[in-house]
């Protein structure tokens, strides 16, 4: 049975609760979020201090959350429900709404699978008769809840029209789960055990059925790059990449930023590829970014876009420019609003390991430092000698 907005809501059927006190049934008059969520997904956790906020802010209008953990990863039920309620323990000790705990299916096969969704987090709001109101991402919950709660949601061409959209999205999604699952069936053995032939095989196999993949555009560069070395190959494939990326600008920036990943990562030993036609699209894709990112706007994700332009100034010889753009990408990770400290020194740790680099002393913010390696410096010193 197909669950979208108007369907009724099914029930919540679930092991134990691990915060709060046990639903037994969706009380009329009253507004539900149904959080699918787990402590491995990022995401999640991200939008757990904004789910509290949500709750704290309309508890008086008849609004509550269920947090419910039914993808958390261990070998039994137990070591998973253990995992869950230690990990609340350290990191929401204050938590204000209800987790509960699902460990044999039962949860995703009732709410997730009937209504198309793909992955966590994703949120169900159940609306005052019992009924779906919303599936989506609860990054939408700041639009969405308020109409909810005052009962114009479910009635308004918006809702009927993200619904529509959602639906189509995941059934896409699908769609490309089913073409691609039997391609990374041979490509994640041959990825472990490093057969990067039969990598190459399956990743062409996959690059014909998917020629837009943006996911194995960039494994094909790296298999041939700097797996097998093929430099006869895999150089036009790059150049072919960086035009193509350069000419969709605002729509393949990521794009951009994975074709010089692939010449400038600093954690990757570039020196087996020529030396002009590695600076030369460098050039032209650090450009590329920084027009349509600059240092003095507040466009997205420096954090992530800037390490490999930071890298190629630096190993074109200007290492100021290299060290203003991983100081600005570091400024970046608290705006516009604060990461989660998991998440911040997850992306911190490698823009401070090149700040460390490229000055040669230890790099710090806030109570994590990191001292430099003599990888950067080298390659540098080599290209500028």
């Amino acid at each position: 049975m197909e669950l979208r907005m108007g369907s009724p809501a099914p029930p919540i059927k679930v092991e134990n609760w691990l915060r709060g006190e046990p639903v037994t049934n969706f009380k009329p008059g009253k507004v539900y979020l149904v959080e699918f969520w787990a402590t491995w997904c990022g995401p999640c956790v991200t939008a757990m201090p904004h789910l509290v906020e949500l709750q704290e802010k309309h508890a008086d209008s008849g609004f509550e959350i269920i947090g419910v953990a039914a993808g958390e990863r261990a070998a039994t039920a137990d070591e998973a429900r253990t995992k869950v309620d230690a990990w609340l323990t350290e990191k929401f000790s204050n938590l204000n709404y209800r987790i509960a705990f699902d460990y044999t299916g039962e949860m995703n096969e009732l709410w997730m699978d009937p209504s198309s969704s793909i992955g966590i987090p994703t949120s169900f709001v159940v609306d005052r008769d019992g009924h779906i109101a919303f599936i989506g991402h609860p990054a939408e919950l700041d639009d969405v809840l308020p109409k909810v709660l005052n009962g114009s949601w479910r009635s308004s061409y918006e809702a009927k029209a993200a619904d529509a959209k959602r639906i189509a999205r995941n059934q896409s999604i699908a769609r490309e789960r089913s073409l691609t699952r039997p391609i990374y069936a041979k490509l994640r053995p041959a990825m472990q055990d490093k057969d990067w032939t039969a990598a190459l095989l399956a990743i062409e196999e996959g690059l014909a059925v998917m020629p837009d993949s943006f996911h194995f555009w960039q494994i094909h560069a790296d298999l041939l790059l700097h797996k097998l070395r093929d430099i006869k190959t895999g150089l036009p494939l790059m150049r072919q990449l960086v035009e193509d990326a350069i000419d969709k600008k605002f729509e393949a920036v990521s794009w951009m930023v994975m074709a010089l990943n692939q010449l400038f990562d600093p954690t990757i030993d570039n020196s087996h590829l020529p030396h002009d036609d590695r600076f030369a699209m460098g050039n032209e894709l650090s450009e590329q970014i920084l027009e349509l990112n600059p240092p003095q706007g507040d466009g997205p994700l420096k954090f992530r876009w800037y390490i490999p332009v930071a890298q190629y100034y630096y190993e074109s010889g200007n290492k100021d420019r290299a060290i203003e753009l991983i100081e600005v990408a570091i400024k970046s990770l608290d705006h516009p609003e604060p990461m989660p400290d998991h998440t911040k020194q997850y992306y911190l740790t490698p823009l401070l390991q090149a700040l460390a680099n490229y000055t040669g002393e230890p790099a710090c913010h806030a109570d994590l430092c990191v001292a430099p390696q003599n990888k950067a410096s080298e390659t540098q010193n080599a290209v500028t000698s």
